[in-house]
């Protein structure tokens, strides 16, 4: 089975947002963030299921080497990212995220 994937807004918005304070510490830095944002999220595509439940429908997978999970949900044949949210920053601010 085949899923797609598709970013809620606000999610974009932090991926974006993170991946720039990263350019401004080193460029190299922040293609090493986006890669394993990429990663975490070709791991939901190819194991949709396989990440913990952290709230209802939302799972949680962590982002290789920086303190950031991806929150997203399965819905039908797609993954639905809600969040590229900071580890140690606002637990569950994503939660009303659809």
């Amino acid at each position: 089975m085949r899923h797609s994937r598709t970013f809620h807004e606000e999610a974009a918005a932090e991926f974006d947002a993170a991946a720039a304070y990263y350019a401004v510490e080193r460029a190299s830095l922040s293609e090493a963030f986006i890669s394993a944002v990429e990663g975490a999220v070709a791991q939901a595509l190819r194991y949709p299921e396989a990440a913990p439940l952290i709230r209802g429908r939302v799972r949680s997978l962590r982002v290789e080497r920086f303190p950031y999970s991806v929150k997203y949900s399965v819905v039908d044949e797609s993954i639905r990212v809600l969040a590229v949210a900071h580890d140690r920053r606002r637990p569950f601010y994503w939660e009303g995220r659809r």
